[in-house]
């Protein structure tokens, strides 16, 4: 196994662990709908319906990118893009990284025909090989746009890390110029707040992914990862580093009001899904919550699509909202 493969493994068996999520909680509680106990509707007239990335999907989230890169990885994805493909979700697959590098084949678009599937790429690695690399992650898997992930607090923790991120933010300018996808810039657990979106939208990016503080602690599964006792002393104090979603969302969506959003980060059932939306996002990601039973079959993987479904439709019908304009508009305490 190579260290790419083994590092990948790490974070699955990881992933799964209690621990590795943000200790903080997500925010996502303070956050309260007010009750409508005249919702003046059926259930059957509710639509959660949406449009990303110039297609249909059957409800407001997707699954978020996970992993990719070692055996285990390769399973996952399949029964994750066998669950998107059945019932019209787009998936986000893990870092392509090692995929690209190893020259392993990707199946992912082979499970999906016609799903919306989103690349994905480490900004660092487009900072150090360029739009090529990019144009090979979407070609790989036909993909339906690019993500481009920022993780510098991840990447300080890890074992050989990227710690030059000189020219970061003009390799991501020259992809959203030259590829022929949509590029979505995402962080991985401390979020993007309105300063970096503002700098993201002037290099032409038009979806954003906030992800912040409240899922799964990316710094916290690399510190387990690192034998150096120096360097976990200098870390730990930035183990629960970031800003919540639920502040992201309307500070982003305040000073970018054009720009697309994407809710993420301690998103963990339905219920989260609707405040996400209630926020400003225009779809919502979920991860974690999909990993152990995509680690068991397609069909569990449908399940927990079709329970977050019923759960997000169930906000909406309390709320009186018939559709996601008019939960946009929901009533918040």
């Amino acid at each position: 196994m190579t260290d790419i493969s083994s590092r990948k493994a790490d974070h699955i068996t990881l992933a799964l662990q209690t621990e590795h999520q943000s200790q903080q909680g997500s925010g996502f509680d303070r956050l309260r709908f007010e009750p409508n106990p005249l919702p003046q509707m059926a259930m059957e007239d509710i639509d959660l319906t949406n449009s990303f990335v110039g297609q249909m999907i059957s409800a407001p989230f997707m699954i978020g990118a996970m992993t990719g890169g070692c055996d285990n990885g390769e399973l996952i994805n399949q029964h994750l893009a066998e669950a998107a493909e059945a019932c019209n979700i787009p998936m986000a697959l893990g870092s392509q990284r090692a995929a690209l590098e190893l020259g392993t084949q990707q199946q992912a678009r082979r499970c999906a025909p016609s799903a919306i599937l989103l690349g994905n790429l480490g900004a660092t690695q487009l900072q150090k090989q360029g739009l090529d690399m990019a144009k090979r992650a979407v070609d790989s898997i036909e993909a339906n746009a690019l993500v481009i992930h920022l993780n510098p607090l991840q990447e300080l923790v890890q074992p050989n890390g990227d710690r030059d991120w000189n020219l970061v933010l003009e390799a991501i300018q020259h992809c959203v110029a030259n590829l022929s996808v949509p590029v979505i810039v995402k962080e991985v657990g401390a979020g993007i707040g309105p300063g970096s979106a503002k700098r993201l939208v002037d290099a032409g990016v038009q979806w954003i992914e906030v992800a912040g503080r409240g899922g799964t602690s990316w710094a916290s599964i690399e510190l387990a990862r690192n034998g150096s006792a120096r360097e976990r002393e200098i870390a730990s104090p930035f183990i629960d580093w970031g800003m919540d979603t639920v502040e992201l969302l309307p500070a982003v969506q305040s000073a970018c009001p054009t720009l697309n959003l994407i809710g993420s980060g301690g998103v963990r059932h339905g219920l989260d899904i609707a405040r996400c939306i209630r926020l400003g996002a225009q779809v919502t990601a979920l991860a974690q919550p999909f990993l152990e039973p995509a680690m068991q079959s397609t069909e569990a993987v449908i399940e927990k699509i079709t329970i977050l479904q019923e759960q997000l439709r169930w906000a909406m019908f309390l709320t009186g909202s018939k559709d996601l304009l008019q939960l946009k508009k929901a009533a918040i305490q």
